[in-house]
């Protein structure tokens, strides 16, 4: 049987935009997925986040959830559209997040508070968005507004959710908002989430409690090649992939290799004196998401190329200067997003990361899995292929705890069914089912598995 820490951290995760609903009430500004949703075309069956799970109207129903679980921990994203639109604080919004970590606190959940989870107000992208180095400065004020709002209850808080998304697939394959297919603006955006990253921790510290825990969220993705003579093209992808945020942020410089790398693309100048430092603020933690690993190889430059990197076929690749480089399909099984499921990448990855920052405690703040979930006449949700892929992972995580990776927690994805992007409502994450014409809650056979091991701190055998 395997037994995690007592001090180990057990949580669930949500995001706002894919949660909350309530898109216009209350002051809300529009975000750049309301401006994308509301595009013909660009989502899965014309589905929008306008009401997603509702649960800007049911927080206290979900709140109630999250105590039957007994998790410890919820990491919730703030609507920066919500309580700052338009550059100005927006009452309504601040108390709702107010009135959400009380509801939390009263149960006895710490919670985790992510300031950034890809709504960006739609006036910023209008602006210029993450390209335009002035949305960092935007941002850092935002962060500014947060910590004077939550800081004195908020003991863990996140920047940044997964900026590789944010950077490639909202400005250079266009499959996420804000849709656009420019390479050379992708990159720039890559540099000011950097840079945000370390303004809003600056932010935070000068006005939170000096015991609050500082972190970011990256989908670190753990690259593999399909043979030794493949060894420059992992190089070239996790450069791309990992290096660009773990470089500025935790050693304050960017690779240099990832800088020769896209020199064809463009040369950097948006970088200034200073900025590298900027965005290398002391963290406590990182943290990971892992859903699967990505396979790669060199193209031979006349067979079919390979793009089965999981991200979505878009106009453009999100792989930039990567055209000579092949993302190859694995063997399954898979979920229903179609990535194969390879719990031995997270051991893998949470090892590079014990060996290259060893002074780093990690927390998985990410990790879950997609299934045609189906409700048994009984009302029962049978979901055991979720329950086995959680199994699977969290034997991972304990297997590089074994191995002396300083892991300090693990938040399952999804609490809930919701808005899974351009995926729309058609991917099922939640370990509680979210019906989707009544929005009644229905804990699945997962959320009973995870509320035992939460309980126990065990993996049963």
């Amino acid at each position: 049987m395997t037994i995690f820490p007592e001090t180990f951290v057990w949580g669930t995760a949500t995001a706002a935009y894919q949660v909350e609903g309530a898109w216009n009430e209350d002051g809300r500004g529009p975000s750049i997925w309301d401006t994308f949703s509301h595009t013909p075309g660009l989502v899965t069956g014309g589905d929008t986040g306008d009401v997603a799970c509702d649960h800007y109207h049911r927080m206290e129903e979900d709140l109630d959830i999250l105590a039957g679980l007994g998790v410890g921990a919820y990491r919730f994203s703030i609507s920066w559209p919500r309580v700052r639109p338009g550059g100005r604080a927006n009452q309504p919004g601040l108390d709702f997040y107010s009135r959400l970590v009380d509801g939390l606190l009263a149960r006895g959940i710490a919670p985790v508070a992510t300031l950034y989870h890809w709504d960006l107000p739609q006036e910023l992208e209008d602006a210029g968005g993450w390209p335009n180095r002035d949305t960092a400065h935007r941002f850092a004020e935002y962060a500014d507004l947060m910590g004077r709002t939550l800081g004195d209850r908020v003991r863990t808080w996140i920047t940044l959710n997964e900026p590789w998304c944010s950077a490639y697939l909202g400005y250079a394959s266009g499959v996420h908002a804000p849709a656009r297919t420019e390479p050379a603006a992708a990159l720039a955006a890559v540099h000011h989430l950097n840079l945000g990253h370390g303004l809003a921790v600056q932010a935070l510290r000068a006005v939170v409690d000096p015991a609050a825990q500082m972190s970011v969220t990256l989908n670190l993705h753990h690259v593999r090649g399909v043979s030794d003579q493949d060894a420059d093209a992992v190089r070239r992808a996790d450069a791309l992939a990992n290096r660009a945020f773990l470089g500025p942020m935790l050693e304050g410089a960017y690779p240099r290799d990832l800088i020769a790398d896209t020199a064809a693309v463009t040369d950097w100048s948006f970088v200034r004196d200073g900025d590298e430092a900027t965005a290398c603020q002391p963290l406590d933690v990182l943290g990971v998401n892992y859903y699967n690993p990505t396979l790669v190889r060199q193209w031979d430059g006349s067979s079919e190329r390979a793009t089965a990197d999981g991200h979505q076929d878009g106009a453009a690749s999100p792989w930039i200067a990567c055209e000579d480089i092949e993302f190859v399909p694995q063997p399954g099984p898979y979920t229903e997003m179609g990535w194969n499921i390879d719990e031995t990448g997270l051991t893998e990855l949470l090892l590079r990361l014990h060996r290259d920052y060893p002074s780093m405690p990690t927390m998985i703040t990410e990790n879950g899995a997609a299934f045609a979930d189906v409700v048994d006449p009984d009302g029962r949700i049978r979901d055991e292929r979720r329950v086995d892929y959680l199994q699977r992972h969290l034997s991972a995580v304990a297997e590089a705890i074994s191995a002396g990776a300083d892991v300090r927690g693990y938040f399952v994805w999804s609490l809930m069914d919701n808005f899974e992007w351009a995926h729309g409502y058609a991917k099922r994450f939640g370990i509680v089912r979210v019906d989707p014409d009544t929005l009644e809650r229905t804990w699945k056979d997962s959320a009973h598995w995870y509320r035992d091991v939460v309980a126990t701190g065990k993996l049963p055998a």
